[in-house]
């Protein structure tokens, strides 16, 4: 699995060196501007003013247009994109027109006429258009997503959250979405509903570090002497999975261990709670002594006022 990734990082990497070669060859006279345009739309680069500039450049130009047959209508969107991105609603709106008229009722220039309006700012007319193409198909993620979208950018994030959840009543396996969800729970102070999401995420995907340790954060947050236990098992095995490397998880456990202390009065003490505190602290000293010194003092007597050194 180790070997596939690192091809699977090479090959990415190689290929955003050759998207910047071509882009660096079309904008200076280069040629090449059809190949960079479509390896953009297949690496999803975001890459907006270099887009806008190329894609209209061809699209201008009635017989590189031609040459591109089918293919333009694949460009006029990709250039629709950009232009939005680039705030240049008047060339998002040109190319969305012609594609209206080449695909009448279509749903995705339905979305991209949507886009339009939240580019302009006119939320009601953008829920209005998703609306339209979720009542000709409920299952259309995009359009969802948008409207989550809108929520968040006008800041109604109860809104969201409502948004959010109907989605992930159909798409439970979108692990972004519960994130999303998780997160802005958080920002809300629902910690006790960030906790389920984060749970959802483990019970999907065990081997990501980055939930053990947001549900561990949560738990201690949210107090109390189970919360408080079941975050330093968390905090645990974010150390573990990350091979010991994770400061914030290192805190956690020395953070919790110092809480369930002052709340059992020091009853109960389990050996192997013992024993992890104090590796977490000794691995806590050797971390700061190695990356910041002149800190290392003050962990050491944070550490020895909270009675773990």
């Amino acid at each position: 699995m180790a070997a596939t990734t690192a091809i699977s990082t090479a090959t990415a990497a190689a290929e955003e060196a050759r998207l910047l070669r071509l882009e660096e060859q079309a904008e200076h006279g280069g040629g090449g501007a059809w190949e960079y345009l479509s390896l953009a739309r297949r690496l999803r680069a975001r890459r907006p003013a270099p887009v806008l500039r190329l894609g209209l450049s061809l699209l201008n130009d009635a017989s590189a247009r031609s040459r591109l047959a089918s293919e333009q209508w694949t460009l006029y969107e990709q250039v629709a994109v950009a232009a939005m991105d680039c705030q240049r609603v008047d060339v998002a709106k040109d190319c969305i027109g012609v594609l209206s008229k080449q695909f009448p009722g279509s749903t995705r220039v339905g979305r991209l006429e949507a886009l339009l309006f939240e580019a302009k700012g006119d939320w009601a007319e953008a829920e209005r258009a998703y609306a339209l193409i979720l009542e000709n198909n409920p299952f259309d993620q995009i359009a969802h997503k948008r409207k989550i979208a809108i929520a968040k950018a006008q800041g109604d994030m109860s809104v969201a959250v409502d948004y959010l959840n109907k989605y992930l009543e159909l798409f439970m396996a979108d692990h972004d979405a519960w994130r999303e969800l998780a997160e802005i729970y958080v920002s809300l102070q629902m910690y006790k509903q960030a906790a389920f999401c984060y749970e959802e995420l483990i019970l999907a995907q065990p081997t990501i570090p980055l939930y053990h340790l947001a549900y561990a954060e949560v738990l201690y947050t949210l107090g109390g002497l189970e919360n408080l236990q079941t975050a330093k098992k968390y905090y645990a095995s974010t150390i573990q999975l990350t091979g010991g490397k994770n400061t914030r998880a290192l805190f956690g456990v020395c953070l919790c261990s110092a809480a369930i202390s002052q709340l059992t009065k020091g009853r109960n003490k389990e050996e192997d709670s013992s024993e992890l505190q104090s590796l977490a602290a000794e691995a806590l000293l050797k971390d700061y002594k190695q990356r910041s010194p002149s800190k290392e003092a003050l962990i050491a007597g944070m550490l020895k006022n909270m009675k773990l050194s």
